[in-house]
């Protein structure tokens, strides 16, 4: 596990790439928000976050698969990065912050990113 990164994962740099080439301009690991999110909206007071699918179990996700071996310590590590998820996105919605998740798998389809990261913007 000392071998999984924290930042500039594939996934997050795809975001980046996509809002980027789309003109938005963002701050990246804000450390004074709850959770450190991957990438900040400041002008939208928007936040998102990329989560693996395996790390954060994505329901219905083909790469949220389960480790056939130590399931009890894999079961409990899952559910507290769920529940962390959870109190991270509570804390930040109680700030004002908007809060969105893009999933790994999400990041092969530039229009479903983008679509997410507009109706984060322009509807909440």
């Amino acid at each position: 596990m000392s071998r999984i990164q924290r930042k500039d994962t594939k996934p997050e740099l795809a975001v980046r790439s996509i809002l980027h080439n789309n003109g938005f301009r963002f701050r990246l690991h804000r450390k004074d928000l709850p959770g450190t999110p991957d990438v900040v909206l400041p002008k939208y007071r928007a936040v998102i976050f990329i989560h693996g699918c395996f790390w954060h179990r994505h329901k219905g996700c083909r790469l949220a698969y389960e480790p056939k071996s130590r399931t009890a310590f894999w079961n409990a590590k899952f559910e507290e990065n769920m529940m962390r998820d959870a109190s991270v996105c509570r804390r930040l919605r109680r700030c004002g912050w908007r809060v969105a998740v893009v999933w790994e798998c999400e990041v092969a389809d530039p229009n479903c990113v983008m679509r997410r990261i507009l109706d984060l913007i322009r509807h909440r």
